[in-house]
């Protein structure tokens, strides 16, 4: 299991569909990108402008796509809202 906490935001789709976007972790070498996760395509590169085409998922709505990254040994920690400084933490983190 990780120990290390991961910041997490569910965002949902219009159509339903929850996507989990981890805004400390970066997707490309810049950190212009963050890394998500969904059931169907998994991990994937995520721009947080996403944010302005889906809105909060529900603790209803995201519970099945927590639980499936926990299993994975993901500690998450649920947040509502990309911050600055959670910018700048992926900015410098690529892995």
């Amino acid at each position: 299991m990780d120990k290390k906490e991961t910041k997490v935001i569910f965002r949902m789709f219009g159509d339903g569909q929850v996507i989990a976007m981890f805004p400390e972790v970066a997707a490309d070498r810049i950190g212009k990108y963050c890394d998500s996760y969904m059931h169907v395509g998994q991990h994937s590169a995520a721009s947080p402008k996403l944010v302005t085409t889906t809105t909060l998922a529900s603790k209803e709505d995201y519970k099945d796509l927590f639980d499936e990254l926990t299993k994975m040994g993901y500690n998450l920690k649920v947040v509502k809202y990309f911050s600055y400084t959670m910018q700048k933490k992926r900015m410098v983190t690529y892995v």
